[in-house]
């Protein structure tokens, strides 16, 4: 290790360390406990909204802490950013339906189910919202008291008389809900003569691994599966001890409802279980109450979360009888991104937790988009629209500014086909021939020619696809190519031929502005360097405007619209860039490029380079590698790329 890496990585040590002594501060927990009395008197007023929080209003506060509220009034998606992308409207709504329900809503009585295709960030988003109910409980404002020793850690607030609930609302200003349970009422009258200032109470921590606060249920075989996993049964073992099957302290509390109670309780693939099961969630979500045998109802206050495949639902639909059922259910669909950004962004966090081996392999810095391209393809729905009104509807559900269209037409596309994202591949099939190609060729270097070369593999070799898709998809391959990647890398080329692109971009920009403006005004303009008034040079501007195919007909009403939006920057006293006018900026680069070409020329044409020639090659390589992204493999690959496509011109 050298000595720059080995002070950068000292660093990040010091760095990682200091985080953990902030997250200590701001998690250190302090545990209590003491007798209802001594809660009544200690813990209470400080926090009455607090202690009295039901597990919705609990789920809504831990989102807002984590978050908090940006400008426009909405909460921040921290708690999910660094994990989940392309699914911000599935976000809001999950964060609207807890916001809701914490209000009082009627939604808070209906099981929330998250549908989805697989791998499309359902079980994410889940263990999200899980592992962010273990942080906030942590803290002081997270703080849950219990009943000490209940098997559902049940509020002690249950343990206030319904004789006397009027007289502390009136007193602490919240309402109490719920009915103490069967095992503590028991423990009450056997162990505390029926005191019940005398209940222990102590702060708890939810923890899924503890079994605190978050159950977790995956159906097994539908034939076989025990309701017993979700409200437990008799435990034999202390039937002899307690004399009865009827005594609570004989039974097992090991269901999953009760380890979700004050939390929440996640049920995977729920639609697989026994209709029975569902009956028993969503009598748990409406009435708050579980009934066993033996035993009155027993109050429960959890959020249900469940999520399930397409595929099942749309069977359960099939089925007359489940209508009731859906009827009390919050469907939210969390479908694939169709933005490719945010795909690739996926694509980078499985890499991230991928074996050091996969993670060391360069990949040129298009290689992920240009996949994520072909993903996004295979998602959008099938329809009569040519490859370049494809290569558009792409460009746009990635907020790219697309000549002849808005915000108000992504809105309509969206709205006029809403099963887009419901099907094509999933982000791991792009990873699986990822893997492929790096065991199979054994290299360090991935370009994006070998990365759309590998899915075409899987593609083919994928006994799953029927014949007819692996041709569209071959298809598509070749539009995420020509349309996107062709693009891409022809526009990295063209800047590092260039010392300071930007710049002399920019120079250019305005110098086609100011002819512009003179040309429309009808007026003479000074020459930079003669100082002498001349007419605008014509033959500059339709030079630039050609590169993008601006008829001589057309190019008046270009000019004009060049010229508004130069103003209107002017206006909100921003700069007019080249990100301000995208086919502006396509034509400068094209333009700038014209200027450049002799180097390229060599490169294809120069069997053997002299110095000369090989210096000039070099330094653009060396610019591709230092700049944009390229290692020395991957740089030369480019630059023969582009001299091809050039020679195909």
């Amino acid at each position: 290790m050298s000595n720059l890496d080995s002070t950068k990585h000292t660093e990040q040590q010091e760095n990682f360390l200091q985080s953990l002594v902030a997250f200590t501060k701001n998690h250190r927990a302090v545990y209590w406990s003491g007798p209802l009395s001594q809660f009544l008197e200690e813990i209470l007023p400080a926090d009455p909204q607090g202690a009295a929080r039901t597990s919705h209003q609990y789920m809504w506060d831990m989102i807002r802490w984590m978050g908090g509220e940006n400008e426009d009034g909405k909460f921040s998606r921290k708690l999910f950013d660094q994990e989940l992308f392309g699914i911000d409207e599935s976000i809001d709504r999950v964060v609207d339906y807890f916001k809701a329900a914490a209000a009082g809503s009627e939604v808070g009585r209906r099981l929330l189910l998250l549908l989805g295709p697989p791998s499309g960030g359902k079980s994410t988003l889940v263990i999200l919202l899980k592992r962010g109910l273990e942080e906030y409980s942590m803290t002081d404002a997270g703080a849950v008291y219990a009943i000490q020793g209940c098997p559902v850690h049940e509020s002690p607030l249950h343990l206030v008389p319904h004789t006397l609930r009027g007289s502390f609302r009136e007193t602490y200003g919240v309402e109490v809900k719920g009915e103490v349970c069967p095992h503590c009422r028991t423990r009450l009258e056997n162990d505390y003569g029926g005191d019940f200032l005398k209940m222990p109470v102590e702060r708890i921590f939810i923890s899924e691994a503890g079994r605190v606060g978050i159950g977790t249920y995956a159906p097994h075989d539908p034939t076989t599966a025990d309701l017993a996993d979700l409200v437990g049964s008799v435990d034999l073992s202390k039937v002899a001890e307690y004399g009865d099957e009827g005594d609570p302290r004989a039974w097992s509390w090991s269901g999953a409802v009760y380890a979700a109670s004050r939390g929440m309780l996640e049920m995977i693939e729920i639609l697989k279980v026994k209709r029975e099961f569902l009956y028993l969630l969503l009598t748990l979500t409406q009435e708050k109450n579980v009934k066993v045998s033996r035993f009155p109802l027993i109050y429960l206050d959890e959020t249900i979360l469940a999520h399930t495949n397409l595929a099942e639902f749309r069977r359960f639909l099939q089925e007359s009888e489940n209508e009731a059922l859906l009827d009390r259910m919050v469907i939210i669909q969390v479908p694939y991104t169709l933005n490719y950004k945010d795909e690739a962004r996926i694509y980078k966090k499985l890499i991230s937790s991928a074996a050091p081996a996969f993670r060391q392999v360069h990949l040129d810095p298009h290689a992920l988009h240009a996949a994520a391209v072909f993903a996004i393809l295979t998602r959008l729905n099938d329809n009569d629209e040519r490859d370049l009104e494809l290569a558009k509807k792409i460009r746009l559900y990635a907020h790219e500014e697309v000549e002849g269209y808005g915000h108000a037409d992504v809105e309509r596309m969206k709205q006029k086909m809403p099963d887009e994202g419901l099907a094509g591949i999933s982000p791991r099939f792009v990873i699986n021939a990822l893997s492929n190609a790096i065991i199979q060729s054994n290299v360090k270097s991935l370009t994006t020619m070998d990365v759309l070369l590998a899915i075409k593999d899987s593609i083919e070799s994928d006994a799953r696809i029927d014949p007819k898709k692996k041709r569209k998809w071959v298809d598509y391959l070749v539009l995420a190519r020509k349309d996107f990647y062709n693009r891409w890398v022809k526009e990295d080329v063209h800047k590092a031929l260039f010392v300071s692109f930007e710049q002399e971009a920019q120079d250019l920009l305005d110098k086609y502005l100011d002819e512009v403006e003179a040309m429309l005004d009808n007026r003479q303009i000074k020459d930079p360097i003669t100082n002498e008034e001349r007419r605008p040079d014509e033959r500059f501007l339709r030079a630039v405007e050609e590169k993008i195919h601006i008829s001589d007909s057309g190019k008046q009403s270009f000019r004009q619209e060049v010229v508004r939006k130069a103003m209107g920057a002017y206006k909100r006293g921003e700069k007019f860039t080249l990100d301000s006018h995208a086919q502006l900026h396509n034509a400068v680069q094209q333009y700038l490029f014209e200027q450049r070409r002799d180097v390229l020329r060599l490169v294809s044409s120069t069997t053997r380079p002299d110095d000369e020639v090989r210096q000039k090659i070099s330094v653009v390589e060396q610019r591709l590698v230092d700049e944009y992204g390229y290692d020395s493999h991957s740089a030369r690959e480019a630059l023969n790329y582009v001299t091809t496509l050039m020679a195909q011109e």
